[in-house]
């Protein structure tokens, strides 16, 4: 059965089908579901300060992500009837931005909507493209033991149907330096951190996961060091992931 993000105290979704990570399991925190404890508030990464001695990992450890989706059909979640999405494309990219997969995925459900004016889908993409399952293989097979970047990635590991060490995610949609410079506490959407921290726009005519997911590298490569050099003092710069979707980080 194709993945679609529903919370699961609404409609019970696939558990994780691959679990990205071949070391010994991260023993999730009481709060945090894989994250440390020190997460959460933003004055928090304040009294935090980047180590002089962080950890760098090599480039080929970084691996970024983006998907685009389709609606299937209503759904009533938490009360409210609301569009359910499936993964239609997905794209990971390099630390240098080279491409290392950019596919359709072909639809296991009835699409409902297209999306087409934002991601110029049309029946004939999807038709022909590998399935579900063989695109999820290959994306659990190459972010293996990576660490992943992105922005709101527990929506692409809910939709792809994996999980993976919250510890080896690096979520911009989450790293609260970002959102304090804007002055916000909501999560703020990819396009408009690339316009306002690198004068770049998103989307212009329609919609690109492999777009999304080099500008999120390239954002990323631009705070790698406040980032890195947090973690490695033992601070989780970043606001935890909705819990309904714990699951998806171990």
């Amino acid at each position: 059965m194709h993945q679609c993000l529903l919370p699961p105290n609404i409609i019970q979704p696939l558990m994780p089908k691959y679990h990205t990570d071949c070391s010994t399991p991260h023993t999730p925190s009481r709060i945090g579901y894989g994250f440390p404890r020190s997460v959460s508030a933003l004055d928090d990464h304040r009294r935090c300060s980047p180590s002089p001695r962080l950890r760098r990992y090599p480039p080929n450890e970084y691996i970024a992500v983006g998907a685009l989706h389709v609606f299937v059909g209503p759904a009533r979640i938490h009360g409210v009837i609301r569009q359910v999405p499936m993964v239609a494309r997905v794209s990971l990219a390099s630390y240098y931005g080279e491409k290392l997969l950019d596919t359709f995925v072909r639809p296991t459900h009835t699409i409902f909507d297209y999306r087409a004016s934002t991601t110029n889908l049309t029946p004939a993409n999807l038709y022909n493209a590998p399935s579900f399952q063989e695109v999820q293989q290959e994306v659990a097979a190459i972010i293996r033991n990576k660490v992943v970047v992105g922005h709101k990635l527990w929506m692409f590991l809910s939709i792809m149907g994996l999980s993976h060490p919250a510890l080896r995610t690096r979520d911009l949609a989450l790293f609260l330096p970002l959102r304090r410079k804007l002055k916000s506490r909501r999560v703020v959407e990819l396009e408009i951190l690339v316009r306002v921290y690198m004068g770049r726009n998103l989307g212009i005519v329609f919609e690109d996961p492999l777009e999304n997911a080099r500008a999120s590298m390239d954002l990323f490569r631009s705070c790698q060091d406040l980032f890195e050099g947090l973690v490695a003092e033992g601070c989780w710069p970043c606001n935890l992931p909705p819990s309904q979707f714990a699951q998806y980080f171990t």
